[in-house]
């Protein structure tokens, strides 16, 4: 059981470090693009878009990781504060304001 979760440990633990490396490109080639405008409006949305949920998708790899070592009273309030999160995203309003996307 224990090989199980360093196994899952491993992949989410690549996968964090992937993704945080691709945020991190992101976050810079948007800064390039806003001092020289090279990138698609069409391209643009899509990219800022990406940068909205990019954080959030990081942190939750990261979070992922840590609950495996964890006892199962804060693997349920993990799991609860990810459920509002999620159940927020589908109010407009509540998440427009949390991203000033809109």
């Amino acid at each position: 059981m224990e090989k199980k979760n360093s196994g899952l440990e491993k992949v989410l633990d690549i996968l964090g470090e992937v993704l945080a490396v691709a945020t991190i490109a992101l976050y810079a080639i948007l800064i390039i693009n806003a001092n020289w405008a090279f990138i698609p409006v069409n391209i643009l949305d899509v990219l800022l878009i990406i940068k909205n949920y990019a954080a959030l998708v990081v942190v939750l790899i990261v979070s992922f990781e840590a609950m495996i070592k964890r006892g199962f009273i804060l693997k349920v309030a993990f799991l609860v504060l990810l459920a509002i999160i999620i159940l927020f995203q589908f109010f407009p309003g509540t998440w427009a304001n949390i991203t000033k996307l809109f």
